[in-house]
């Protein structure tokens, strides 16, 4: 089954290759239609991201009320979560839908692509020379050979985990602020460690799909944001409703009305 999944990558490729010779831009488009796909799933993570930032005050009170009782803590965060419709997983969802595609595309360029097309000039237009070569490799030839490959990595790792740093930004009250920006920059790390011996193609595609992640990210946080600014506006300037037509009904006469009429 995996060995089909890796033809399939590799037929695809090999087909936008075709439309437009260049290695590079057939994985780019690969890339874009990917995203074109998952672009649900970006947006409904990125929309209980946004309800989450919205409810960081809630999540402040129920720390501080039950720091006490862990098991009551973590019961009021679950009903939070249910209200605002909040899964922490869906954050890793595109990343974890992007890591067969990162790791069949690893195998295809490093193993299927010499075997099947031979010697042949697997190049990103003249921007990187070769699209096999990890960083590691192109390290050995020089800093002229090894610039590309060292932006390519560069944008891998920063890319990769931006969308984290983006969305706490705002939040410069919110305790796990620096939590989550102490995370972000580890990881990164990390993923330049795995950069270092990756093939050049595998880093295009991974760092593509970030930079179109954070766009998307982008444009659906500001589609939210206008949403609710409409919806303020919308009640600020709503008119007081007044029932004219109804009927104001006179009092009775008490019994002390009736002895002064007399």
């Amino acid at each position: 089954m995996w060995e089909v999944f890796k033809g399939w990558i590799f037929d695809i490729i090999q087909f936008f290759y075709n439309m437009c010779g260049d290695w590079g831009m057939a994985i780019i488009i690969v890339t874009v239609i990917f995203r074109i796909i998952i672009s649900p799933l970006m947006h409904k993570q990125s929309k209980s991201s946004y309800q989450m930032q919205k409810v960081q005050p809630l999540m402040q009170e129920i720390q501080t009320k039950y720091a006490n009782d862990p098991q009551r803590m973590q019961e009021e965060m679950q009903k939070l979560y249910a209200e605002v419709k909040f899964n922490p997983l869906a954050g890793c969802l595109p990343m974890l839908l992007q890591m067969p595609i990162f790791i069949a595309l690893f195998q295809v360029l490093r193993d299927d692509m010499p075997s099947k097309i031979g010697d042949s000039a697997y190049q990103f237009y003249n921007l990187v020379p070769n699209l096999i070569t990890t960083p590691g490799q192109a390290f050995g030839e020089g800093f002229g050979t090894f610039l590309p490959y060292l932006i390519l990595m560069i944008v891998f790792a920063g890319a990769t985990f931006l969308p984290m740093v983006l969305m706490q930004m705002g939040n410069k009250d919110n305790p796990q602020r620096n939590q989550t920006l102490i995370m972000a920059g580890v990881m990164s790390l990390f993923m330049l460690w795995i950069g270092w011996s990756s093939p050049a193609g595998v880093l295009l595609f991974w760092g593509a799909s970030s930079v179109i992640g954070i766009g998307q990210q982008q444009i659906s946080l500001r589609i939210m944001k206008k949403k609710d600014a409409e919806a303020e506006a919308m009640i600020d300037v709503k008119p007081v409703e007044v029932d004219v037509t109804r009927k104001v009904k006179k009092p009775r006469p008490t019994k002390k009305d009736s002895s002064k009429r007399r």
